[in-house]
């Protein structure tokens, strides 16, 4: 009896000591890093299924479809991607990067919120103004307001590829006609950060007796929201906002965004918007070095920022990239939840010049990106050194100019 006694304990401190062996091991087992990447298909691998067995095939987690560029986004491991690389379909494998809001920090500014206008007066009386519109130094600057007799931009579409808009903004939602969320679709394209709503505004704030008044008053927006609530967002969900705008018929898209990485899959979707027809502009960066993407690809037109006195800030970014120059330092605009700030970078530069371009689309309905380009900057006035240069490009944009020549 003793035996069989001594017999089972020992069977069980073997059994014990297994199991606990093996759960060290698996608590020990490090876990494969996984990095997010764009997948680039050859032009043959047409079919959707075969792409996600590839994909799957090596144990990546695919995240969504890029039809703009014959893409897959998907988690990698380095292995995985080593694997992928060989096989005869794939055309390349590139990072996923994170591109962000090329905005020169000034966010200790609160926003301000001006009282709504009264509703309908009685009949005996007329209301006192609660608040009068400002005409912005920057709208002023380029002589916007002098373009509106010739066009304020009705009917052209404008693609703002941001962090979205405030769709009850009173000095916006007229103009804004529809939009899309590219990091989560089912959210909806609302501005949870507020610098998409302070482009919106600089592009097409409403000509009213109210608060401010953008570029082309009568613009049509679209918020196309790739950039999250913090400002940045992965190159992916822009690529997919710049299939958005062809599918859709955007005339203009502004991208008052930016990274440092030179991307293929960046460049080849710019140039099929190009391709499409849209004119591209985009903030050249703010850091006072090179030229940031997508602003450095020659489809988009690069803008810097200048000063109240005609002089490029110190922060933006220079570069023979450099096409125009716009108001980018201390800009008021509308902002989220209905509010106003002032906010200064590239960011702010951009979007003037976005506005141009759909003034002059009013006048020149056949005109093609270059065209309307080769007119922005024909009519720009000539600021730094004689002739375009690194900081101004042709110089500062001149709206009434650019819509009347």
């Amino acid at each position: 009896m003793m035996k069989r006694v001594m017999a089972f304990f020992f069977l069980f401190i073997t059994v014990s000591v297994l199991l606990l062996g093996d759960k060290v091991s698996v608590s020990q087992a490090k876990p494969l890093k996984m990095e997010r990447k764009i997948v680039v298909f050859k032009p043959e691998i047409s079919d959707e299924v075969i792409k996600d067995n590839l994909i799957e095939k090596f144990s990546g987690q695919r995240i969504k479809n890029l039809r703009l560029i014959n893409a897959r986004v998907a988690f990698l491991s380095s292995s995985a991607q080593q694997n992928l690389e060989k096989q005869p379909g794939i055309l390349r494998i590139d990072d996923d990067v994170i591109v962000e809001a090329l905005l020169s920090w000034n966010r200790r500014i609160k926003p301000t919120r001006i009282p709504k206008p009264t509703s309908t007066p009685t009949p005996t009386a007329t209301p006192t103004p609660i608040a009068t519109q400002n005409l912005p130094w920057g709208i002023d600057r380029i002589d916007a307001d002098l373009a509106w007799t010739t066009s304020s931009g009705s009917g052209i579409k404008v693609a703002i590829i941001d962090t979205g808009i405030d769709t009850g903004h009173p000095d916006l939602t007229a103009n804004i006609k529809g939009g899309v969320n590219t990091i989560k679709s089912w959210v909806g394209y609302n501005d949870d950060n507020g610098h998409g709503t302070h482009v919106a505004g600089i592009v097409a704030a409403l000509n009213n007796d109210y608060g401010v008044v953008g570029v082309g008053p009568q613009i049509d927006l679209y918020a196309v929201k790739a950039l999250d609530r913090r400002g940045s967002g992965y190159l992916s969900d822009v690529i997919e906002g710049l299939d958005w705008a062809i599918q859709n018929n955007m005339q203009v898209v502004n991208m008052s965004l930016g990274t440092t990485s030179d991307i293929q899959s960046f460049s080849e979707a710019v140039q099929r918007v190009n391709s499409a027809g849209i004119v591209q502009v985009a903030a050249a960066g703010n850091d006072g070095k090179a030229v940031n993407y997508p602003a450095a690809y020659p489809e988009v037109i690069a803008v810097s920022a200048t000063d109240q006195t005609d002089t490029i800030a110190s922060w933006s970014s220079r570069g023979a990239e450099i096409d125009l120059a716009a108001p980018g330092v201390s800009i008021y605009s509308t902002y989220k939840n209905s509010a106003y700030k002032t906010l200064s970078g590239t960011s702010m530069a951009s979007p003037h010049v976005a506005g141009a371009a759909a003034l002059v689309l009013t006048v020149c309905e056949t005109c093609n990106p270059a065209e309307v380009q080769q007119r922005l900057e024909s009519t720009a006035e000539d600021l730094g050194i004689s002739g375009k240069d690194n900081l101004y490009g042709s110089g500062l944009v001149d709206v009434q100019k650019a819509v009347t020549q």
